[in-house]
């Protein structure tokens, strides 16, 4: 049985990897009549409708994930993504909070709150946020550019 879920979530991020995401949310239907509450699963399943821009089926993929596994940090940051897609900011903001509760050197959810914060207008510390993260992890492209873009933002405020 393990191997059989190993193979089909192997196949499923295959397909991902070739941009051919309808043809994986498949497998990973699949999958899940396996192991059904596999939150891992529910993540990769959630990660994948997001790519195909099925917004609120990706949330409330990472929320059955989290009434799982209430501390997965996968789902939170993927959660905190999709809220921030949404204009949620705040909501954003506190899913990477909980993920830093947990891992304080997350660069993901440092620069990702970074950007939540830049949204709301706070680009000052948003800046923060992504140095920390670049502290973190200095080659985080994500961070490195979008620090670049808050400074040419107050720079061109000024």
């Amino acid at each position: 049985m393990q191997e059989k879920l190993q193979k089909l979530l192997e196949q499923a991020y295959e397909l991902c990897e070739d941009g051919n995401y309808v043809m994986a949310l498949e497998y990973y239907d699949i999958a899940l009549d396996i192991e059904p509450n596999n939150p891992n699963v529910m993540v990769d399943k959630g990660v994948t409708l997001q790519n195909l821009g099925r917004f609120n089926e990706a949330l409330q993929m990472y929320e059955k994930a989290l009434s799982i596994e209430a501390e997965n940090l996968d789902a939170l940051i993927n959660k905190g993504s999709v809220l921030h897609i949404l204009k949620k900011y705040s909501e954003a903001i506190s899913c990477y909070d909980a993920v830093l509760d947990h891992d304080k050197r997350n660069a993901m959810a440092l620069a990702y709150k970074g950007l939540s914060i830049g949204e709301m207008g706070n680009i000052p510390s948003a800046i923060k946020y992504f140095k920390k993260a670049l502290r973190m992890d200095q080659g985080y492209d994500l961070a490195r550019i979008s620090l670049l873009t808050a400074k040419n933002i107050l720079k061109n405020v000024s």
